[in-house]
Parts: C-alpha cells; structure tokens; sequence
C-alpha cells in the first residue's frame, strides 16, 4: 500500500512539475492579435519592408488584413502558436459576408481566413476587389 501511494505521490509531483515548467517557458499560450502595434510587427516579420498605414484586426484576434502605402495588401493568420503572412493579389478570393469577409490566397497550403472585421468589411472587400481588376475569368 505504501508504495503505491509513493507511486501516486511521484506521479502527481511530476505532473505538477512539468505544468510548472511549460508555463515558465511560455508554452501553449493563447496567441493573438491583440494591438495594432503587434499587427506592425507580425507584417515586419512576416514580409521585410512591409509597413502597414491601415490595419483591420479581427474581433477573435485570430488574423488581420494590412495595406501599406503601395497598396499591397498582406493577411497574416495564425499557424499553430506562430502567425504566417501572404501578398494578396490578382489571384485572392474574398466573399463579403455582413461583418465577415473570407479571403483565400489561391494557395492551398494558406487556405482561406474568415474574419469578423465588423462594421470595416465593406471597406476592405471593395479595396481587395481592386487587386483583382483585370483579372481573367476562369
């Protein structure tokens, strides 16, 4: 009996440490966009040179959609605990949805992001519809 307590002791205690541990390193924290601020960064890294003068955040914090002063537009989602970014262009799809606006990259390892952009979809839709001007019907 003795050792089996020892056993669930050790066990418990173990437990215990590696929750210990995983919070001091950080671990399996919830990732968010939750600053314009973090926004800039997430594009600086996610595409060198990319300076974001408008910023749509989604309520979730979950993705955000950039333009910098060339009219480029950048949508950065997250991909586990890190975030990853693409260049829209000609090839994006996005369908206005009320306060939604899904945005596909034409890639099939991005995929598509749905962002609850509010009362800011409209405008965003009507800026990527720009990207695609010129665009060839399939």
């Amino acid at each position: 009996m003795t050792a089996e307590l020892l056993k669930l002791a050790g066990s418990i205690a173990a437990i215990v440490f590696i929750a210990w541990l995983a919070r001091f390193w950080k671990l399996g924290g919830d990732v968010r966009i939750r600053s314009e601020e973090q926004a800039r960064e997430i594009a600086r890294e996610a595409l060198c040179g990319f300076e974001p003068v408008e910023i749509a955040i989604d309520k979730a914090g979950i993705a955000a959609l950039m333009r910098d002063a060339d009219g480029r537009h950048l949508l950065v989602r997250r991909h586990g605990v890190q975030w990853v970014g693409r260049l829209l262009d000609h090839h994006n799809e996005a369908r206005l949805d009320h306060n939604f606006l899904t945005v596909g990259t034409g890639e099939k390892t991005f995929g598509s992001v749905t962002l609850n952009l509010g009362a800011q979809a409209s405008h965003w839709a009507a800026g990527l519809r720009h990207l695609n001007i010129g665009r060839p019907y399939a």
